[in-house]
């Protein structure tokens, strides 16, 4: 890297001959040029699309607080150490890391030693930061603590459709409290606020991390073998149970308790009662069944199921998890669980805790897709003007402001194609002041 300055019209650098070199070769405006496109995996929004951003976060956080759920804010950045030790499953491979800085990073390069290179790194969720808020600031909270996140996260993704290395989530968690109604709580608002905002055709999946453990006891796998075998399970819907095999096989288990897993997995639909009957002494059937009767309770809009290959894939859940499967688009759109041992980590002392993000891409990709209007919206006016009228056309602007939102332009000589922009833009329509006798709709 070059550190230019500028003396007039003369670039200058610390090592001034192999920059004029360079600028022989290539020409001084191409290497002055800078990049016009985004760092791959994150995206630039135009305003139409930065308004239905706005508009589906503005809705989230208002049923969210209409709930009861209080809105915090954390750093982007967190220690290294912490984003390491979290139990984040294969986004602990996605860790943007934040090299050390000035003598610790040549001490560090001196010492050849990679681990020692970084101390901070970007956060790939906001379940890590809220453990370590609530731990540094429970004495200031209430218990249990209902908070909202709405901001972004990173992961050093490979970029593709659907996946991005900057993104938003949207959470809610209840900190404090072993209850189930907890669970209940978190299920409801969540799909209180993806009706509304449009997103209506959806059904709920639950499992219990502790319940399908067992049932892999149950098989004959190991203790130790759990983890592994659940990263497997995940997999289902991509590479179906013949490739769930096939995996479990590379990885050495027992074929005896591979053929067993694939008869239940291979039973559709594996139901509760059937759970109950290989794991009749486990509590978590009861803790359901308790959350599956009481959501439908509370509603008939949408269908809550259990469903024994639910994994999720942050190795910090502990019981209970869930995901909201859109039934109209394919895929998940929302998911969380219990995380009781996380905050743990920061206190010495177990902390119940669940939480349920909502997948804000990709319901922002889904809703665009399908050219979704904002509800409601007010209409865009633009107040074209000569220049010499600008005090009048400010005025009219001011007034036309009680109810529709007006902007304000110096009328340019090719009228046609500017008024083709603004709708282009979601303008709704026009005033040329001093001409138009009315407001001019598109």
């Amino acid at each position: 890297m070059y550190e230019m300055q500028f003396d007039g019209n003369m670039p200058r650098c610390r090592d001034t001959s192999k920059f004029l070199l360079k600028v022989k070769k290539l020409g001084r405006k191409d290497i002055l040029k800078m990049k016009i496109s985004t760092v791959k995996g994150t995206n630039d929004y135009l305003p139409r699309e930065a308004a239905l951003r706005d508009y589906l976060m503005d809705e989230i956080l208002r049923t969210y607080q209409s709930c009861g759920f209080q809105r915090i804010m954390t750093p982007v950045i967190e220690d290294i150490e912490n984003l390491d030790k979290s139990e984040g499953g294969e986004n602990l491979n996605l860790i943007f890391k934040v090299l050390k800085r000035g003598d610790k990073l040549e001490k560090a390069l001196e010492a050849k030693d990679e681990k020692e290179l970084c101390d901070m790194g970007l956060r790939y969720d906001l379940t890590l930061p809220l453990s370590r808020y609530y731990a540094n600031n429970r004495d200031k909270l209430l218990s249990p603590f209902k908070c909202i996140q709405i901001d972004r996260v990173y992961r050093a993704e490979r970029p593709q459709k659907g996946r991005l290395r900057e993104f938003y989530q949207c959470d809610i968690d209840i900190i404090g409290t072993t209850s189930l109604t907890a669970e209940v709580e978190l299920i409801t608002t969540t799909a209180q606020a993806l009706k509304n905002i449009g997103v209506g055709d959806f059904k709920v999946k639950i499992n219990n991390r502790k319940l399908l453990k067992a049932i892999l006891l149950k098989a004959g796998f190991q203790a130790e073998e759990l983890d592994s075998v659940c990263i497997s399970i995940d997999k289902l819907d991509k590479v179906g149970l013949d490739g769930v095999k096939e995996e479990l096989g590379a990885k050495e288990f027992q074929a005896e308790s591979i053929e067993k897993l694939s008869g239940i997995l291979a039973t559709k639909p594996f139901t509760l009662e059937e759970a109950e009957k290989l794991c009749p002494e486990e509590e978590s059937v009861k803790e359901i069944r308790f959350i599956l009767d009481s959501v439908k309770a509370l509603n008939s809009e949408f269908n809550i199921e259990y469903d024994i290959t639910l994994i999720r894939g942050q190795g910090y859940y502990t019981g209970t998890v869930f995901e909201v499967e859109s039934t109209k688009f394919r895929g998940a759109i929302a998911g969380g669980g219990r995380y009781d041992n996380l905050i743990g980590k920061f206190l010495n002392e177990s902390v119940p805790a669940v939480g349920f993000s909502i997948g804000f891409e990709r319901i922002f990709g889904i809703l665009t897709d399908v050219g979704f209007q904002i509800p409601d919206r007010k209409k865009q006016i633009a107040v074209l003007y000569e220049e010499k009228d600008f005090l009048g056309a400010m005025e009219y602007a001011n007034g036309l402001r009680k109810t529709y939102n007006a902007a304000m332009y110096v009328k340019p000589k090719k009228t046609g194609k500017f008024i083709d922009r603004l709708q282009e833009q979601g303008c709704d329509g026009f005033y040329i002041y001093g001409q138009s006798e009315e407001i001019q709709f598109l």
